[in-house]
């Protein structure tokens, strides 16, 4: 997993509430499990205005001009303004694998659905979660400012705009923690390979047996 220490990101506005994770990547693309790939059908059915298809080229499809993230001024963008309830819906795991893939390493909201919220972690993004108030004062900004860029710092819990505000949020020290060393779940664990090894070693001489069928 990729660790996450500081960005500086331009920002794109998803002004909705509710966004559900089939809208953040629809059900007819979860059928592999590679983590990569999914960024060109991020918000499928809402950048284009025919239905994709698995394992489809976006080449050529026919974009939704009323899609905020497909105006040209957010291409690019690498931190996403959300509004309330963000990833709520079903547990997939594709949903924060679409955004990251597209190039999304930190989302900012007032709140989120749990299981997305954990899986954001698990996958080397940051959500942030934000103060309703300062959620709409960045939004407006964004929106009245081209080109909008946000400082991130993971180990200061800091996010700075461009007039020099700073906001703070707080966040799990275990997850932050694992977020700054890129550590996923399979990596923390192989942090203890040489004690797991150990530990196999002993039993293999102390109870022989049930290790006969493996040698």
């Amino acid at each position: 997993m990729r660790s996450f220490t500081q960005l500086n990101g331009l920002v794109g506005p998803m002004a909705r509430a509710n966004v559900d994770t089939d809208m953040i990547i629809p059900k007819q693309f979860l059928k592999s499990i590679k983590r990569s790939g999914f960024g060109k059908n991020l918000f499928d059915g809402l950048r284009y205005l025919d239905e994709g298809l698995p394992d489809q080229s976006c080449v050529g499809r026919p974009a939704n001009p009323d899609f905020v993230l497909n105006q040209s001024r957010y291409q690019g963008i690498s931190v996403l303004l959300a509004k309330e309830n963000f990833g709520c819906g079903s547990s997939r795991e594709h949903a924060p694998w679409a955004l990251e893939d597209y190039g999304i390493r930190c989302i900012i909201a007032p709140s989120y659905a749990d299981i997305f919220y954990n899986n954001c972690f698990k996958n080397g993004i940051l959500p942030i979660i934000a103060d309703a108030k300062v959620v709409a004062r960045l939004f407006e900004q964004t929106e009245q400012t081209q080109g909008y860029r946000l400082d991130v710092d993971l180990d200061a819990q800091t996010v700075t705009t461009p007039s020099g505000e700073v906001i703070t949020f707080e966040i799990d020290e275990f997850r932050k923690h694992c977020l700054l060393n890129g550590l996923d779940d399979i990596e923390l664990t192989l942090q203890d390979a040489a004690d797991i090894r150990a530990f196999e070693d002993q039993a293999k001489v102390q109870s022989p047996w049930l290790f006969a069928a493996l040698t």
